[in-house]
């Protein structure tokens, strides 16, 4: 996982809100078992006309958007299944902090486990962010995790609250794997002792 910088980036608008994990990543590309390619499918069924055109009409198609690291969405983002392929699938498109309200706990605790930034504002945030996007399309947004505050030029920039614990390993970039990896010379004395202690477990 990317460690987590301060950075200056398209901020793109979806104001849906309730979307769900199904229309983040619908079912039927779930057969991969890396956590890569999920982006191509993102949106897909808003994303793509039925002959596999863009779509026009879809938010995240517009040429101002392109390249955009935030997303700011409406309330309940990530409700539905409980799938960890949505924020892979975000990721994977390009996005690494997404701004809303209300979050879906689990697809939330997903989030910083995949290296995305998830921020909650309140609904008077939220509206001010979402007109500034509006009539600004290709607006870029500043976020700063260290000093957890992002900045717009419209001047609706905002602090916002994190858990320490999670800051830390956005800021490290480290996921479960990467925590748990931090124990390795005491994991490594574990199993040699062990194998030691019980040499036919390991025969």
């Amino acid at each position: 996982m990317e460690p987590y910088k301060k950075h200056e980036s398209i901020a793109a608008l979806m104001n849906r809100s309730n979307v769900d994990t199904d229309q983040i990543i619908p079912k039927q590309f779930l057969k991969r078992v890396e956590r890569s390619g999920f982006g191509a499918h993102l949106f897909h069924d808003w994303r793509f006309n039925d002959d596999g055109s863009d779509n026009p009409e879809f938010e995240l198609n517009k040429p101002a958007f392109k390249g955009a690291k935030v997303l700011v969405v409406g309330d309940n983002f990530g409700c539905g299944s409980s799938r960890e392929h949505a924020p892979w699938a975000i990721a994977d498109y390009g996005f690494n902090t997404i701004i809303s309200t209300s979050y879906a706990d689990i697809f939330y605790n997903n989030c910083f486990k995949n290296g995305i930034l998830a921020i909650k504002v309140n609904k008077d945030q939220l509206d001010k962010l979402m007109a500034e996007i509006a009539v600004n399309e290709g607006v870029r947004f500043v976020v700063d995790l260290e000093n957890q505050q992002v900045t717009t030029p419209g001047g609706n920039g905002f602090s916002f609250e994190i858990d320490p614990f999670r800051k830390s390993n956005l800021l490290s970039g480290l996921d479960d794997i990467g925590l748990t990896l931090k124990h390795v010379d005491k994991i490594t004395q574990y199993e040699q002792q062990h194998k030691k202690n019980y040499p036919w477990l390991w025969a």
